[in-house]
């Protein structure tokens, strides 16, 4: 993965922090990679785009499996 860096409003910044404290993602980076695989998807990709394309990986050890690009979107099994 690349690394960049991102300037975004204060109130974005704390909304992505309290996800991570309600535990719903591990960390700001999977927040925001998911948002933007999302926008990605609506945006650019359209229907072309699967769950086939995307792996599966766990966010916490405990927790179901997720689908997505790197990390987590809909919750398998």
């Amino acid at each position: 993965m690349r690394l960049i860096t991102v300037k975004m409003p204060e109130i974005y910044v704390r909304g992505i922090d309290e996800l991570v404290k309600e535990g719903r993602y591990s960390s700001r980076s999977e927040v925001i990679r998911i948002a933007v695989r999302e926008l990605l998807k609506r945006e650019l990709w359209g229907t072309a785009f699967t769950v086939a394309d995307v792996p599966l990986v766990r966010v916490k050890p405990d927790a179901p499996f997720r689908v997505g690009v790197g990390e987590g979107e809909a919750t398998v099994g």
